[in-house]
């Protein structure tokens, strides 16, 4: 048995023996996960038997061993997905995932049909096995679990009968009765589904699905409701005793709404149900791409003024589809007519709350405009003590928010904080970068900075002989953001200095400014002239180093430079020059993160098309590469999937030439 097919089954038997061990689902899929670790057991049997024995495998056998290997790291991942992944989700899911099993299980049935059993070395015992299991595959149906349909269906018309005019809008004995069956039945228990749901619908709304994201924020909605009500009287007793309110609350003096009435009433109100544009409390809210939160006329005001930033995380949007938040809108609504305040009559005193906290708000933005106009001034004229006291503070003012980068940029700041990066005082440059750093992130200080006068060369000084380290961390981290915009990708790309001041960073760095130089280059990257700047500066030899370096953790970022590197001349024969890649993008097929492994293939991809064969063959002999890519051409994101098809079609090609000795 030679030394591939000898890891081929190590690799069989690692992860079936891995299936095999996993813990049976006691709730949602129980009968499908039950019986496909049963059928992943039988063949554990025979692949341990078959490993013991050293005998030599026919060759007919070694693509149905690859195909069981890709089949069971799939049927581990959908496992794992019913075990880990939110509860809820999966039952609203129930047909799609019964289905998914239904085929792992035929796939798994033809794979072992074209396996010759008499032709392996393997008892009688064993043999009948795994006959018996070909036979069960051949009448496999699909199975969706009356129990699991009953309890998704009773969901489903608890959610369809949700009417907020109705004091019982929301059947807490019925909820409670479907979400203990599935296994919810601790405050604990609907905190983790609560996580669960809250990170599926990040992911649904990161990769475009948006009528998945909004039917997971309605699940949401109904889980942190129902434990309000459910477990009321726990957390009651949780708060008993406190007598400061909570930080995330905002306690509001509003006029009865009773015309006739001219009492006063104080309420709390949580700070999600505020609008982070206009800090008013949302009416209908919606979801950007970037998982926030925004009432839809201001979150709509703002991407049609030309934004395509979320206002909040400073992340650019991927999309501007504006997702119903179901969930935080029927929170809101509760939480009025709790209080007894209208629901939609927009003349009421919904609005005199906003106007109170506009006017509160006023206020907030007064003091910090002339905090900020008082900074500057120190800036202009202090002493060099009092210069590094006013950035530090300015660098502090600035971490606040959109409206404060906003106030200290139109206070005139820029300009002062950009004279001081080149001050001899390492701690004021420190602080100069930083603040400006901070203020980067607001979208239209990118475009104050990049014009004011000297400020990119001075940041790429900085970058480049800085006088502490986090001084030039900074400044990369100061340029990644400014190359968020278009045009900085041209203005600083045009700059040498600043993409061998990046490379040196690079190599020098702590992990977090390898992290910052590494984002910076691939902003830089995006634009077609910069890659040859960054090939020539000796990027890529730097990169795969990273790849291999640990303790720099920053595998993911360094990948998504060279697979951006890999469409240029210089860079694809840069990276063809490194006789180690291969091997590694083949580890990260199997290891990496989703994002790593799209990268992975998208290198592989291209190295191919450059010189098909000699890679092709490396990728054949390694008996992990095919199972790897199959894995993604079935769950991979879209773009992965895609990849992952067209490089398994490449490989195909190359199998069939006559030519090709494998």
């Amino acid at each position: 048995m030679d030394g591939s097919t000898k890891s081929l089954l190590v690799s069989l038997v690692n992860i079936a023996n891995e299936v095999s061990s996993m813990e049976k689902s006691h709730f949602v899929h129980a009968r499908n996960v039950s019986s496909m670790i049963w059928r992943i057991k039988l063949l554990s049997s025979m692949l341990e038997e078959i490993q013991l024995t050293c005998c030599p495998i026919p060759p007919s056998s070694i693509m149905s061993f690859n195909e069981i290997l890709s089949l069971i790291v799939k049927s581990k991942h959908m496992i794992q997905e019913c075990k880990d992944g939110s509860y809820l989700w999966s039952l609203i899911q129930l047909e799609f995932i019964s289905n998914q099993f239904y085929l792992l299980a035929k796939d798994m049935g033809n794979s072992l049909d074209t396996l010759p059993l008499s032709s392996l070395s393997i008892t009688r015992d064993t043999q009948e096995q795994v006959e018996l299991l070909q036979k069960q595959a051949k009448m496999v149906k699909l199975f969706i679990d009356p129990r699991d349909l009953q309890q998704r269906d009773r969901l489903l018309h608890v959610m369809a009968n949700n009417s907020l005019q109705n004091k019982d809008f929301v059947n807490a004995g019925k909820v409670e009765e479907i979400l203990s069956n599935i296994g919810l039945k601790t405050a604990s228990d609907y905190d983790r589904e609560i996580s669960k749901l809250e990170a599926e619908a990040r992911n649904q709304a990161s990769t475009g699905g948006l009528k998945e994201a909004s039917d997971i924020k309605n699940l949401l909605f109904l889980v942190s409701y129902s434990k309000s009500l459910i477990f009321k009287d726990v957390e009651n007793e949780r708060n008993e005793g406190e007598c400061q309110p909570l930080p995330e609350f905002q306690h509001i003096k509003i006029h009865d709404y009773c015309p006739a009435s001219s009492k006063s009433i104080t309420l709390t109100i949580r700070d999600e149900f505020l609008c982070p544009i206009s800090l008013e409390l949302m009416r209908d809210p919606v979801i950007v791409s970037s998982g926030h939160s925004y009432d839809r006329v201001s979150i709509a005001r703002w991407i049609n003024s030309g934004h395509h930033t979320c206002p909040k995380s400073g992340q650019r949007l991927i999309h501007t589809a504006l997702v119903p938040n179901y969930a935080l809108k029927g929170l809101i609504q509760q939480w009025c007519y709790e209080n007894k305040l209208p629901v939609n009559d927009p003349n009421m005193s919904v609005l005199k709350v906003n106007s109170s906290k506009r006017n509160f708000n006023a206020n907030s933005l007064d003091a910090i405009k002339m905090t900020a106009e008082f900074l500057v001034g120190k800036l202009a004229t202090g002493s060099a003590d009092t210069q590094r006291k006013a950035a530090y503070k300015l660098r502090l003012l600035a971490k606040c928010g959109m409206y404060s980068q906003k106030i200290i940029a139109e206070a005139g700041a820029i300009p002062f904080l950009v004279t001081l990066l080149l001050s001899n005082d390492p701690r004021i440059q420190e602080q100069a970068v930083t603040a400006l750093l901070n203020l980067s992130i607001f979208d239209n200080n990118k475009i104050l900075i990049m014009a004011a006068g000297e400020a990119i060369e001075n940041i790429i000084e900085v970058l480049e002989s800085g006088k502490t380290m986090e001084a030039r961390e900074n400044a990369a981290a100061a340029i990644f953001s400014l190359t968020m915009i278009d045009y900085s990708k041209v203005t600083i790309g045009a700059h040498p200095r600043a993409t061998k001041a990046l490379v040196k960073l690079l190599k020098e760095g702590t992990p977090v400014g390898k992290r910052d130089a590494a984002t910076a280059l691939f902003n830089l990257a995006v634009y077609q002239n910069n890659k040859a700047t960054i090939v020539s500066a000796g990027a890529v030899s730097l990169l795969i180093e990273l790849l291999m370096d640990d303790k720099a953790g920053i595998t993911d970022d360094a990948l998504a430079v060279l697979a951006s590197l890999v469409g240029c001349s210089q860079g694809l024969q840069e990276i063809r020059n490194s006789r180690a890649l291969v091997s590694i993008l083949i580890e990260l097929l199997r290891y990496g993160s989703a994002t790593g492994k799209e990268n992975s293939i998208t290198l592989l991809l291209g190295l191919c098309k450059e010189e098909g064969e000699l890679v092709a063959r490396r990728l054949l002999v390694n008996p992990s590469s095919i199972p790897s890519l199959q894995s993604l051409a079935a769950h991979g994101s879209l773009r992965a999937r895609r990849k992952a098809d067209a490089l398994l079609r490449l490989l195909n090609r190359c199998c069939s030439q006559p030519h090709h000795s494998l």
